[in-house]
């Protein structure tokens, strides 16, 4: 795998239908399911030990953009002690959809980022700096492909009701058969395509149609936010707020992200100011496993955390689970769309399960607004299937949605 695409753990092959039978079934559904975790940090290891000249780990170990720290809508005041403190803008960022301001700083020569993130909070108690950190994919992929027949789904949205979907996540092939009628508009990259295998397949569960795959609402206007631009800097807080920012001034009620990673103040800032504004976003809670430490941007307050099920609603024994976890959907057994040949491949895991319950959500929420943010999200949880209509889980929050959205690999000679 070039090392460009690390951001994301992209893990895609040819299909074998004895293979899934005998290996994929079983890959991820015994005390194997720790290896995706295994996986995920691998990767950031990986990640941090080829790029050593842009990225670091932070105390925890998270990969950061070296030496950047980024301050949230600073004060004049606090600008110029940082300035005279040896500290360099590297941009600043009006976040006009949020109404804030975005500042990257570059930390002084001969200073540690960790130290200089601890010296502006001294400075600005009241203030909001940390690390640039990056966020990767929530899914992994079992080798395996599909052609056939498509799995069910309900109709699309009319195309004059312009509903609109958001997507942060990696860039999308927008040559693939399934978006050939898809509205889709762009940001970030400075317009330059840059396809990836998890932008692709989580676009796809939203807006794709193409015999034989169909996704959730194939009629819907999808705003596709690439903030990897096939990049080591990929992924990072700074790049994700940015999104965010273009989403809120583009009035799109529902956001997709199917990202994982550290808890940020920046992201934490801005994406508090989009749930406020009456954004949905929804997230994946991601793959560490049950025991894991959260995970972000789901666990934050407001958000709308998924996590996966099989197609019999089992919880993925990969998943996080918690209170963080809202909805579950289909996580595992299904297909979407894949860059190159072949054109479909067998997905798995949160990133996967996140854009069904945004693409279900989005119709209900033309633009943000919160008294209709909060009805949608009731309407939705009234029709979970669940066990208990008055227990909201740790492993499926208020139940599984969206099971005849799922495009299953057994449907496809």
């Amino acid at each position: 795998m070039p090392s460009l695409n690390l951001p994301l753990p992209d893990r895609l092959g040819p299909f074998d239908a004895g293979r899934l039978r005998d290996r994929g079934e079983r890959l991820l559904d015994t005390s194997d399911a720790l290896k995706l975790r295994e996986l995920r940090l691998a990767q950031v290891d990986q990640l941090l030990r080829r790029h050593r000249d842009v990225l670091e780990p932070d105390p925890r170990g998270e990969p950061v953009v070296r030496r950047e720290i980024l301050a949230w809508s600073p004060s004049a005041a606090m600008m110029a002690a940082a300035l005279a403190a040896g500290f360099a803008v590297v941009r600043e960022q009006a976040l006009e959809g949020i109404g804030e301001t975005m500042v990257v700083l570059r930390v002084p020569d001969g200073m540690g980022t960790a130290a200089a993130l601890e010296q502006l909070r001294t400075l600005d108690p009241a203030g909001t700096y940390d690390f640039n950190h990056l966020y990767t994919g929530s899914g992994s992929e079992p080798a395996a492909s599909a052609h056939g027949a498509p799995g069910a789904a309900a109709d699309p949205p009319a195309r004059g009701q312009a509903v609109k979907i958001g997507l942060v996540d990696s860039g999308i092939d927008a040559a693939h058969a399934v978006f050939r009628d898809a509205q889709v508009r762009r940001w970030g990259c400075n317009n330059a395509a840059h396809p990836s295998a998890h932008g692709t397949a989580v676009a796809a569960l939203m807006v794709g149609q193409a015999p034989p795959f169909r996704g959730v609402a194939p009629g819907a206007q999808l705003y596709a936010a690439d903030v990897y631009c096939a990049a080591p800097t990929g992924g990072s807080a700074d790049k994700i707020a940015g999104a965010l920012s273009w989403l809120a001034r583009e009035q799109v009620g529902v956001i997709n992200l199917s990202l994982v990673g550290p808890p940020n103040a920046t992201l934490e800032r801005v994406v508090g100011a989009m749930v406020k504004r009456g954004h949905l976003v929804v997230a994946a809670v991601g793959n560490d496993g049950p025991a894991a430490p959260p995970l972000y941007p789901a666990s934050y307050q407001g958000v709308v955390g998924v996590t996966g099920v099989d197609k019999r609603g089992r919880p993925l024994p990969e998943a996080a689970r918690g209170p963080q976890v809202m909805f579950a959907a289909p996580g595992k057994d299904m297909v979407s769309a894949s860059p190159g040949a072949p054109p479909y491949r067998i997905v798995r895991g949160t990133s996967f399960a996140a854009p069904v319950v945004a693409a279900m959500l989005a119709p209900s929420l033309r633009r943000p607004e919160p008294a209709a943010a909060k009805a949608a999200l009731s309407a939705l949880a009234k029709a979970a299937a669940r066990e208990d209509a008055n227990t909201v889980s740790n492993e499926t929050g208020h139940g599984v949605v969206g099971a005849t959205y799922r495009n299953d690999p057994a449907r496809f000679r």
